[in-house]
């Protein structure tokens, strides 16, 4: 895989510890994950012109309540679009603690109000947990938009690998419940799959990155030991792609969900939904995280950036 690595990442890449996930190790592996995004945070500066608030929202029937993080304007001239973020992390790891930076750049750039779900994790809380806690947040987000300065006809989905997973699934729910509208959705790399059956989700296998091992072991814990058919549960297993919103997404040519999401890119456009798609070549699982600073990683968050931003002032 080393050789086939983007010439601007080599380095970088070859620099990147080897990790294995268990079932034994999840707990340090947490650990390990919410240490470093908190050093990442503490380095970075704050953005004075963005407001950064948390809450509870009520949770699905039976469910507890869910926390969520709101970033938002500190100044609002007008109406702002809206976007539900949901964090990655293979539904077994993650936060809504991790992005705090990339959040408040992001209204900043694009002008919105972000929503942030803190969703349960698995195998703690294996599906439909996770999904159903997106949910209400979307539902609570949509029901009081205009609470807090926005648009509830304006509001898009967006999340990266299981986030992208869990984003695909949302989508798919708000239209078979006739949910609250989503106007656009954004799975990057998204974890879509769980048969793992494709030649791109077999062949990655390094562990410095993400790779069939943790795939599986993903997967399982979010699908329980019984497995699931649900296409909420896994939405490549979705019959029907029709009647959901425009979209768009990327995936780099060393990331294991590279043919799912060139699959699922495919069955939307031929199902009739707006779909626009990149490839990077050379890019593993999440590289743009990795190392922001490199040209190509800031290619990707410029170009899905200037596409939330057409998608949201359309």
């Amino acid at each position: 895989m080393e050789e086939k690595v983007h010439p601007e990442l080599k380095n970088m890449f070859a620099a990147l510890p080897k990790v294995v996930y268990t079932r034994e190790n999840l707990a340090d592996q947490r650990k390990e994950m919410y240490e470093f995004a908190a050093g990442m945070a503490a380095a970075l500066p704050l953005n004075d012109e963005v407001l950064i608030s948390e809450r509870t929202v009520p949770g699905a029937e039976g469910d507890p309540d869910v926390r969520i993080k709101i970033y938002e304007p500190r100044v609002k001239n007008h109406t702002l679009p809206g976007l539900l973020y949901i964090h990655g992390g293979g539904y077994i790891l993650g936060s809504a603690d991790m992005m705090d930076y990339t959040l408040q750049e992001l209204v900043s750039e694009l002008e919105c109000v972000i929503v942030s779900v803190d969703y349960r994790l698995a195998p703690e809380h294996p599906f439909p947990a996770p999904l159903e806690d997106c949910y209400a947040a979307l539902t609570w987000f949509s029901g009081n938009a205009e609470k807090l300065g926005s648009d509830s006809s304006r509001i898009a989905v967006f999340g990266p690998s299981a986030g992208g997973g869990l984003t695909a699934a949302v989508s798919l729910l708000a239209r078979d419940r006739n949910g609250p509208p989503i106007m656009f959705q954004m799975p990057l790399y998204p974890m879509l799959d769980d048969q793992l059956l494709t030649k791109s989700s077999n062949e990655i296998t390094d562990d410095r990155v993400w790779n069939k091992a943790k795939s599986q072991l993903g997967w399982e814990m979010y699908l329980g030991e019984k497995g699931q058919e649900s296409p909420y549960a896994a939405p490549a297993r979705a019959a029907d792609l029709s009647g959901l919103p425009p979209t768009y997404t990327c995936v780099g040519d060393l990331d294991p969900f590279r043919d799912e999401t060139i699959n699922y890119v495919s069955r939307l456009t031929q199902a009739g939904v707006p779909t626009e798609f990149h490839l990077y070549p050379g890019c593993f699982h999440g590289f743009e995280e990795y190392f922001p600073s490199a040209e190509v990683s800031q290619r990707v968050v410029k170009e899905y950036q200037t596409a939330l931003k057409r998608a949201l002032y359309k």
